[in-house]
């Protein structure tokens, strides 16, 4: 294999095909049967992101299938989700049912070139297929089953619901009108806080992930590890922050006085933290959001080791989310966080400290942070003496 292997980059490297067999030692005739076998070879192996498969992946499933492997460890020893497999397989695979890794790797490249037509701008008939159904309020997503099992041999017309929805506000479909769709949008909604790309890699260089945690806070075994996220209000013009402390479920609420950027958030938690007591200033576990663009800033400021968590995974810090859940309820969906006064803020925070929680054996965060005040408060004592 790994001779074949050589042979393919130096054919996609220019080499004519009698010069590759030679450099790698085999026959002109066994090269051609090579090349004849992969289709074509048109592909040039460029570096891109590791979401998806290269040509070495590529190689160990063909090599896996030839083993008799079952396509759960192929996926596993490549470290791709065995659905990323079986839908390489059956994308890529040969007329003839084969999966040979050359000419799959050269079918995906052909799939990936750009830029490609607009399915919509170039076929007026799926357009005002598209079109009727949308007149009936029928959604996007449902459209797009809806061609797949009315027309399952036009695979032209096998459009996903993401495609027809940047039509429908390109207005290539219908003219963008808040009555087409059920979500009365005419743009695609915004997601995120408005996290560049660059912002992300210049943050990830520093960041410590959440698996780089100690154990003392996964076990909720010693107080002053916290999580933390922003309630963001309409429009995304307001926010507040949220700190929930992972042991005795003790809620702050941070007012953010500006805007929610990140030397707003940076100065709002350092003044937060900074008036806690130096026990209760261990962690922080926050999502990988711009706003903590100033996580080092944080630290050297207060002492807290900031964790971040992986990328759409709001479960790795639970307490926040359910907390934020609570919140809703003193603080709507679709209003502007600046009308709350701090003092407010702090009237909500101390409500839900006093409400009991089950997870606390129906004790409350505020009794749990007495408690240790009156342990810590003991153990200075006796240091001093």
């Amino acid at each position: 294999m790994a001779v074949k292997r050589r042979y393919f980059e130096l054919i996609r490297a220019g080499w004519s095909g009698s010069a590759a067999a030679q450099a790698v030692g085999v026959s002109l005739s066994c090269g051609s049967v090579w090349f004849v076998d992969a289709g074509r070879v048109d592909a040039i192996d460029k570096p891109i992101s590791s979401r998806y498969l290269n040509q070495d992946d590529r190689i160990e499933i063909a090599d896996g299938l030839a083993r008799g492997e079952r396509v759960t460890d192929i996926a596993a020893r490549i470290g791709k989700s065995y659905q990323t497999v079986y839908r390489e397989i059956a994308r890529n695979r040969k007329p003839d049912g084969r999966y040979q890794p050359w000419y799959a790797h050269n079918q995906a490249y052909l799939r990936r070139q750009r830029p490609k037509p607009r399915r919509f701008a170039i076929d007026a008939a799926l357009r005002a297929v598209v079109a009727g159904t949308l007149a009936t309020r029928w959604s996007p997503a449902q459209i797009s089953r809806w061609l797949r099992r009315r027309w399952p041999r036009r695979t032209s017309w096998h459009v996903c619901a993401e495609t027809i929805y940047e039509a429908v506000y390109r207005g290539v479909i219908v003219p963008a009108d808040p009555a087409v769709l059920r979500t009365g949008r005419t743009y695609r909604h915004r997601r995120g806080r408005g996290r560049s790309r660059d912002g992300a890699l210049k943050q990830s260089t520093t960041m410590r992930s959440i698996h780089t945690r100690p154990a003392s806070v996964e076990t909720r075994r010693q107080v002053g590890h916290w999580e933390g996220d922003l309630i963001v209000g309409a429009a995304q013009r307001s926010a507040i922050a949220t700190l929930v402390e992972r042991k005795t479920r003790l809620t702050l609420l941070v007012k953010l006085d500006r805007d929610h950027s990140a030397p707003s958030v940076g100065d709002a938690l350092i003044g937060a933290f900074t008036q806690l007591p130096t026990g209760l200033r261990r962690s922080l576990t926050w999502d990988q959001g711009n706003e903590m663009f100033h996580h080092e800033r944080i630290e050297h400021a207060t002492g807290v080791t900031i964790y971040f968590a992986d990328p759409h995974s709001p479960w790795q810090r639970g307490s926040n989310e359910n907390v934020n859940g609570l919140l809703r309820q003193y603080l709507p969906k679709g209003t502007d966080l600046r009308a709350w006064t701090a003092q407010q803020l702090d009237e909500i925070a101390t409500e839900l400290n006093h409400r009991p929680r089950q997870c606390l054996g129906d004790r409350s965060p505020h009794q749990l942070m007495q408690q240790w005040h009156r342990r810590h408060t003991t153990t200075t004592i006796r240091n001093v003496h």
